[in-house]
């Protein structure tokens, strides 16, 4: 006996986060009310989803939203009031904090695009999520940054790193150390974005993002995204992994359709 609509929706409720496929893309929910604290559930969540989107050559992006307010709030407080009450508490929430860096360094290096529709609050840990994206789009209503310095912490989920990384030393000494929450205007003036408007035109504007980038060729677009990565790490030679991947492409099926298409295009 299947179950009953009704039964699907209860069981989709519970669940921190929703899969859905729309073409090439793969549309991640968060749903974890009301903040969409992070936890050993969500993380666990988010790994089936990049699963998921890893393992079917048709899915080209991993789009991550929320349909509850906040985009992500950081870390879940009841855990941390916990974790603060009882000697074991500093080895358990470094435990987990070592468990989201892992899961976002996982988003940051997958082969599929990933994209992050921030409608509301990135804060802390919620922030340190979309910045291990490739793409960021914000209402310019959104509250973002990293504002652990305020509780005598620091964002150790990846923060102080993709920060430097994004926006250089100036700009992330000024958000970590100053605690500094932003508008999604000024998150983009500062480059922490790459997109803000009005809340009301955002899930279009992500939506058409993301259909947009998943209708190019999915190996093309992770060479590009592992060659990009390699011009930040000191030990690769990016150089030589363009002239790998260039070399892997001009053999790829896909790849040798188009480019006969264009210069088929060209000489007519």
């Amino acid at each position: 006996m299947s179950p009953s609509p009704e039964s699907k929706e209860a069981a989709m409720s519970d669940l921190p986060l929703v899969l859905e496929q729309r073409g090439a893309v793969l549309v991640a929910t968060l749903r974890r009310a009301p903040v969409n604290a992070l936890d050993d559930a969500l993380l666990a969540a988010l790994h089936a989803a990049l699963d998921r989107a890893e393992r079917d050559e048709g899915i080209t992006l991993l789009h991550l939203r929320s349909d509850v307010k906040a985009f992500c709030a950081g870390a879940d407080l009841a855990l941390m009031r916990d974790c603060f009450a009882d000697a074991e508490g500093p080895d358990r929430m470094t435990a987990l904090v070592a468990r989201m860096q892992q899961a976002f360094r996982r988003l940051e290096t997958s082969p599929v695009l990933t994209l992050a529709e921030i409608g509301g609050a990135a804060l802390g840990g919620g922030f340190e999520l979309a910045l291990a994206c490739d793409l960021r789009v914000a209402a310019a209503e959104a509250r973002i940054g990293l504002p652990e310095a305020g509780l005598g912490l620091l964002p150790g989920a990846g923060g102080t790193q993709r920060l430097t990384q994004l926006c250089g030393p100036g700009v992330a000494k000024r958000l970590i150390l100053g605690a500094e929450v932003l508008d999604g205007r000024q998150a983009e003036q500062l480059g922490l974005v790459q997109w803000a408007l009005p809340r009301a035109e955002l899930a279009a504007l992500a939506q058409a993002l993301a259909e947009r980038l998943a209708a190019r060729p999915r190996a093309a677009l992770a060479a590009a995204k592992a060659c990009i990565d390699a011009a930040l790490d000191a030990a690769r030679d990016g150089y030589a992994e363009e002239l790998r991947a260039t070399r892997a492409l001009y053999e790829h099926p896909p790849t040798r359709r188009l480019v006969a298409d264009f210069l088929a295009r060209s000489a007519g």
